[in-house]
């Protein structure tokens, strides 16, 4: 397993050469610095600890600088440790960049959903509204019965659903795939959502899924080219597939027409 941090940017679309339209979220993937190595013989398990984001020393306190000095970097913003096998080779003040990655690798990216605050059932549980019609019960977003399944002691059972804080827990969305890989730029292109608002941190880990790499799509790039000539291979791409069909189409009624020849001659 590896890993790394980044920051979520939003989402966008892409195009693969087939014309078929992906969509996918923005991670910001900055230079992550490994802080610390954990090892057997010292801390008792295996593991990586990666820094992302400088903070200035005026803003941070003594152990935090102490710390960061150790791998020669700046005191980080964030501090998290990955149990990452595939990474236990890097020392302490190496650099680990969005290339750790490539395009059609499989992963799972952590982060920290969107808080809605206090709400009632309805949003948080999806639960149904109150009568409305003809003066109705006046309990239309009420919580309702709580169904103390026949007791008469007030008992509320465990994980009712109620009102309560909603969102801002830490999730995690499986198996998504990467799309592209820009070590330039400093991002990566994830097919789907992942989870928290914009410009919230996630961490990128190898997925826990059995298959951990499939064919990466073939994107279309405008690099060194105009529009009209990407059009065109998409146009030529998509005409080949309908030619193919047609052809198809037409192999198989020529053999229903020989097949209805062959039984009327029979008779």
């Amino acid at each position: 397993m590896k890993g790394l941090l980044g920051r979520k940017l939003g989402m966008t679309q892409v195009f693969t050469i087939e014309g078929n339209l992906i969509p996918v979220t923005v991670v910001e993937v900055k230079p992550n610095v490994v802080l610390q190595k954990k090892t057997k013989e010292i801390d008792g398990y295996e593991a990586i600890q990666l820094g992302y984001e400088d903070v200035k020393e005026q803003r941070s306190n003594k152990p935090a600088i102490g710390h960061a000095k150790k791998a020669n970097t700046a005191p980080k913003h964030y501090i998290r440790e990955i149990v990452a096998d595939e990474m236990m080779n890097l020392e302490a003040g190496a650099e680990v960049k969005a290339d750790l990655f490539k395009a059609g690798d499989k992963v799972d990216v952590q982060g920290t959903s969107k808080g809605h605050g206090y709400t009632g059932t309805i949003k948080r549980y999806n639960a149904h509204r109150g009568p409305e019609t003809h003066g109705g019960s006046k309990n239309v977003r009420h919580i309702g019965s709580l169904a103390t399944t026949g007791r008469n002691n007030g008992r509320i059972e465990k994980n009712t659903p109620m009102p309560g804080h909603y969102g801002s827990v830490t999730t995690t969305n499986q198996n998504l795939t990467i799309v592209k890989v820009d070590t330039e730029e400093g991002y990566l292109l994830i097919k789907g959502n992942v989870p928290g608002p914009k410009r919230g941190l996630v961490m990128i880990k190898t997925t826990v899924k059995p298959v951990k790499e499939v064919k990466a799509p073939e994107l279309i790039s405008y690099e060194g080219t105009s529009v009209e000539e990407e059009l065109e291979k998409v146009s030529e791409t998509i005409n080949a597939e309908l030619a193919e069909e047609q052809a198809e189409k037409d192999a198989a009624e020529a053999a229903k027409k020989a097949a209805a020849s062959a039984a009327r001659k029979g008779k």
